[in-house]
C-alpha cells in the first residue's frame, strides 16, 4: 500500500527545478503532492536550475537523485573561460556566494546532527583558499573508447580523453581546453595527446567491454619547483606496439624543463582505478618523485604518496590547527596524532614544542613516509607507530594520563564508535578535531559533549573551491 502513494520509483529520470541548497552541496527541489510537499534532493544541483536526474532511493516523503544533466543554467550562474567538469560542479557560481552557502550550510550540520544550537556563538574563522583556480596538484585523466558530445548529448564510439562524464562509469568527455582547476600548460596540451594516442593505432580502453591499452593519465605538480610528474597507466595489450621514446619525447616537448619524470604502469586489472593492486611500474624519464615545502617543512612525494591536494590552502589548515594545539597544550607535554597519515601535522606540530609527540595510522608506507619525511626534517622529538588507532590505545598504557592534547583526523567516515570510546577513556585535558566531513564530526561531537568535553570553538577551511566540501577544525576541552 506504501508503494502506491510513492511518486517516484528507482531509477526513475526526472526533471526538477532547484529551489535550495542543503549541506553537502545538495540541490533541494519541492514538488506539490495530495500529502503536501515531497523533497527532492539532487547531489550538485545549484539553486536555479532545471535539471535532469536519476531516482537512486525513493522513501515515502523525500527521494535522493543523482545529477545527470543540467537542463537550464541558474540566474546565479557566471560565464567562464574555463571548460565544465563534473569534478567542479559549482565553478560557475561566484567565490563569495560558495562561501556563503558552505558557511550556513556546515553550520547547520552542528545545530540538527550535534544539537549544538548555539554553534555561531563558538564560531571563529571562515578560512578561504589562497587560489580560487590552478590550485590542484594532482589530476586524474580517464581514456574511454566511449565518448559522450556535449553537443548532441549522446554516446558515441570514438576515443575519448577526459573525465567521465557526469552518472556514468563508461563514458568520457573530452577536455578540449584547460578545466582552470589543475596546470594550464599541461591540460590545454591534452587536445594533441589525444591524437597522438589515436594515430598510435593502440585502442582506448572499453569500459563495458574491460579490454584496450590506453586506461589513465596521472599528474602531479610540485609548486615549489613548478614541475610536473606523469604517469600513463595501460595494459599490456599489444604492448611491443607502444613507442615510450615517441610518448616521453612529446610532453618533454610541451613541457621541457616542467618534466620532472614520466612512469609506465601496467594495470590489466577489471577495477576501475589508475593504481593497481598488482602491476609493474617502469620509470621512462627524469625521476619517480617531486618535491613540495608546506610551512617550512619539505617532502618527497611519490605517484603513490598521499599528499594535500591543495598545499597552499593546506598550509592555512595546518596553521589553524597548530594555533588550536598550541592554546590548549604546554610546552612539556605529550601531544599525540591519530589517523595520522604521511606525518604532516604531527611533524608540525613536534616543530613547535619542546615536548612530544607521538603520530599513528594503520597504513604502514604512510608511516614510512612519515618517518623518512620527519628525518629529512630533522625533527627529533617525535614517534610514529604502525597501529590501528583502536587498538593502539590499551595496547601502549605508557601513555595513558600523559597526554596533554589529542590531534584527530579520521577519515571522511568519522570515528569509529568503539575507538571514539577508547578516546574517551584516554580522558585527555583537550582534543583537536580535525575532519573533511563536517557531518560526522558534528555526530561525534554530540558524543563527546555527552562525555564531558566543551566545544571552545571552531573554524571551516575552503580547500576545494567549486565543489561542496569543506574542512571543519574544532576544539574541546574537558570540563
Amino acid at each position: 500500500m506504501e508503494n502506491k502513494k510513492r511518486l517516484f520509483k528507482k531509477n526513475d529520470l526526472v526533471e526538477l527545478s532547484i529551489s535550495d541548497l542543503a549541506s553537502g552541496g545538495v540541490g533541494i527541489a519541492k514538488i506539490n503532492t495530495q500529502e503536501g510537499d515531497l523533497t527532492v534532493f539532487v547531489e550538485n544541483a545549484i539553486p536555479g536550475q532545471k535539471v535532469l536526474a536519476r531516482v537512486i532511493k525513493a522513501a515515502k516523503r523525500y527521494v535522493e537523485c543523482k545529477l545527470i544533466e543540467v537542463l537550464r543554467s541558474s540566474e546565479l550562474e557566471i560565464t567562464l573561460p574555463y571548460q565544465p567538469i563534473p569534478g567542479a560542479p559549482y565553478a560557475t557560481v561566484p567565490v563569495n556566494l560558495q562561501i556563503e552557502w558552505k558557511k550556513r550550510n556546515t553550520l547547520e550540520l552542528f545545530r540538527r546532527i550535534g544539537k549544538i544550537d548555539y554553534i555561531e556563538t563558538l564560531f571563529d574563522e571562515f578560512i578561504t583558499s589562497p587560489f580560487n583556480w590552478h590550485y590542484r596538484n594532482k589530476m586524474e585523466y580517464s581514456f574511454s573508447a566511449i565518448r559522450y558530445d556535449r553537443q548532441s548529448k549522446k554516446e558515441k564510439n570514438e576515443p575519448a580523453l577526459g573525465f567521465k562524464h557526469r552518472g556514468t562509469w563508461w563514458m568520457v568527455e573530452n577536455l578540449d581546453k584547460e578545466s582552470g582547476m589543475f596546470d594550464a600548460q599541461l591540460e590545454s596540451s591534452l587536445v594533441g595527446f589525444r591524437k597522438w594516442c589515436i594515430a598510435s593505432g593502440l585502442p582506448f580502453w572499453h569500459p563495458p567491454q574491460r579490454q584496450g591499452f590506453f586506461r589513465y593519465l596521472v599528474a602531479r605538480k610540485s609548486f615549489l619547483d613548478d614541475e610536473i610528474l606523469l604517469n600513463l597507466v595501460t595494459t599490456d595489450h599489444d604492448e611491443d606496439r607502444f613507442q615510450p621514446d615517441a610518448f616521453t619525447e612529446f610532453f618533454k616537448l610541451i613541457l621541457g624543463k616542467r618534466l620532472a619524470g614520466i612512469i609506465h604502469t601496467i594495470n590489466n586489472e577489471t577495477a576501475d582505478r589508475a593504481d593497481p593492486l598488482e602491476g609493474s611500474t617502469r620509470l621512462l624519464f627524469g625521476k619517480p618523485i617531486i618535491k613540495e615545502r608546506m610551512n617550512g617543512l619539505d617532502f618527497e612525494i611519490s605517484m603513490k604518496s598521499f599528499f594535500q591536494t591543495n598545499p597552499k590552502c593546506a598550509e592555512k589548515l595546518y596553521d589553524k590547527v597548530i594555533a588550536y594545539t598550541r592554546e590548549a597544550a604546554g610546552e612539556e607535554t605529550i601531544i599525540m596524532d591519530l589517523f595520522c597519515g604521511t606525518g604532516t601535522i604531527t611533524q608540525l606540530l613536534a616543530k613547535g614544542t619542546r615536548g612530544k609527540v607521538v603520530g599513528v595510522d594503520i597504513v604502514e608506507s604512510a608511516i614510512a613516509d612519515a618517518r623518512r619525511n620527519a628525518e629529512r626534517n630533522k625533527i627529533k622529538n617525535i614517534e610514529f607507530f604502525v597501529a590501528d588507532v583502536g587498538h593502539f590505545l590499551p595496547d601502549h598504557p605508557e601513555f595513558s594520563g600523559k597526554i596533554s592534547t589529542l590531534v584527530l583526523d579520521p577519515p571522511r567516515g568519522g570515528i569509529a564508535p568503539k575507538t571514539l570510546r577508547k578516546v574517551l577513556g584516554l580522558n585527555v585535558p583537550h582534543i583537536v578535531y580535525v575532519s573533511c566531513n563536517p557531518a560526522t564530526q558534528a555526530r561525534d561531537a554530540e558524543t563527546l559533549i555527552n562525555n564531558g568535553y566543551v566545544l571552545e570553538k571552531v573554524s571551516f577551511v575552503d580547500q576545494f573551491p567549486h565543489t561542496a566540501h569543506i574542512e571543519s577544525v574544532a576544539l574541546f576541552s574537558k570540563k
